[in-house]
């Protein structure tokens, strides 16, 4: 950029810009938003989407949608918040709503940020032998034993070293913050692209039904089981859980956002989170409909990747797409994330311990989710089904973050004249109303099934 630049400005000239140069220029500028797409496209969204299809097939492709749907409109409340008032999101909390309220959401979002990593390790170790595998023909897998888990845990604190020294520099603040987001950008444009290639491969050998995908996408069933009610619950938590509800308003001041980036950092929700989301969901639950279609096998709960990939290759996909490019894409989706959970833990415990955003005692935070590369050592027994409840338990968190923000956008006394009046009130009011519901009755409907209360 020129030693002159001004965005604001830039934002004021690109206004009267046609669409499609503003389009252009809004990608290029933004990044807060790619970076939820990151967290978001993870190992929550990589397990629950290939549940979603292997066990259920298209009934529920209805879910991920309405799951991102509800999560677009928080963040948009947040965004609005956040950066017409320009207050850390902890402290507007702690100040305007509920001191208890906020350390609840900071404590939470700690604890999700470290117990996430105990799958997103093992996940990314396992993707990682498997390109290994494919694409040297070294593997590890018939020794078993503690020979193998070595060397999965020698490939964990590998992808740990890439994922700390990324955040770490992101920590520091400055040029580091958009250098990470474009990075982000183009490895969310990767992971699309590997899973076009698997879904179009799939096609190739005719294991997709056209049909039925889209029939998936209007509601015609609900979840009632137990298993099924965790797999709703998991898609609620992997879209946008406590953890991303977090960090989310910490990385649009760490840009130096002000109120001239409200509408832009709407955009960038929909461009950086929203549609990837969908995007990579969509065509991970498509792949697995069509490769677990009539299977006997017992997958509630259990599928995991490598699982998938190797069912790829037996229906005829090949290695490449069946394993490598979708153990590429899989890698892509957890490691952005684990660098997304290194964020959450640095700026959760900045607020809870009173270190300054950017600080080196941040910086340090960043690195409290390390121990969970050990948990290669659970894989065998926990598997990748651990992610399922994982993902259901930032679900049931989820209510401190969405109420606390329904109330502090109808503050007065928090938001003054940036609070939304009128016609827009109204229309806000509702759509976030119904978010909150949603959350909640899904909640409260969950542990009544998982209870035994409703059967």
């Amino acid at each position: 950029m020129p030693a002159d630049y001004d965005e604001r400005q830039y934002l004021t000239e690109l206004a009267a810009q046609p669409v499609h140069k503003r389009v252009a220029g809004y990608i290029r500028i933004g990044g807060p938003g790619w970076l939820q797409g990151a967290m978001t496209l993870g190992g929550g969204s990589a397990i629950t989407s290939l549940t979603i299809g292997g066990v259920y097939g298209y009934e529920y492709l209805w879910l991920q949608p309405v799951a991102m749907l509800i999560a677009c409109i928080m963040l948009f409340a947040l965004s609005h918040q956040t950066l017409s008032t320009g207050e850390w999101p902890y402290q507007a909390m702690k100040k305007h709503l509920s001191p208890t309220l906020a350390w609840f959401w900071a404590v939470a979002t700690l604890i999700a940020a470290i117990v996430w990593g105990f799958s997103h390790y093992p996940l990314a170790a396992g993707m990682l032998e498997e390109i290994i595998e494919v694409s040297s023909g070294f593997e590890m897998k018939s020794t078993g034993g503690a020979a193998r888990e070595i060397y999965l845990l020698a490939l964990a604190i590998g992808v740990w070293c890439v994922c700390a020294y990324t955040g770490w520099h992101y920590g520091a603040g400055g040029r580091a913050v958009k250098l990470f987001e474009n990075a982000i950008k183009i490895l969310s444009g990767t992971i699309i692209l590997s899973f076009i290639w698997v879904v179009a491969s799939a096609h190739m050998t005719g294991n997709v039904a056209w049909g039925a995908v889209m029939a998936g996408f209007i509601p015609s069933s609900f979840p009632t089981s137990t298993d099924e009610v965790t797999t709703m619950m998991a898609v609620l938590g992997s879209a946008v859980g406590i953890n991303a509800t977090f960090v989310y308003g910490y990385s649009l001041l760490q840009r130096g956002w002000g109120k001239e980036h409200r509408a832009i950092s709407r955009f960038d929700i929909v461009s950086g989170l929203v549609l990837p989301y969908m995007l990579v969901t969509t065509l991970i639950t498509i792949a697995a409909a069509g490769a677990f279609a009539g299977s006997d096998m017992d997958l509630a709960g259990k599928l995991n990747p490598a699982q998938a990939s190797q069912m790829f290759v037996n229906l005829g996909m090949g290695e490449v797409a069946g394993r490598l490019v979708f153990a590429f894409g899989i890698l892509g989706m957890v490691a952005g994330s684990l660098v997304m959970h290194m964020l959450c833990a640095g700026a959760a415990a900045a607020e809870l311990f009173g270190w300054e955003i950017n600080s080196r005692k941040y910086q340090w935070g960043l690195m409290l989710p390390t121990p969970a590369v050990l948990g290669v050592f659970f894989w065998s027994t926990m598997g990748a089904y651990v992610i399922l409840p994982v993902s259901a338990l930032t679900a049931i968190l989820l209510p401190i973050a969405y109420i606390g923000w329904f109330i502090m956008n109808n503050s007065k006394s928090y938001l003054g004249d940036d609070m939304p009046v009128g016609r827009n009130r109204f229309i806000f009011n509702t759509a976030m109303a119904i978010g909150v519901i949603t959350v909640i009755a899904s909640v409260v409907f969950s542990l009544l099934v998982k209870f035994g209360i409703i059967i």
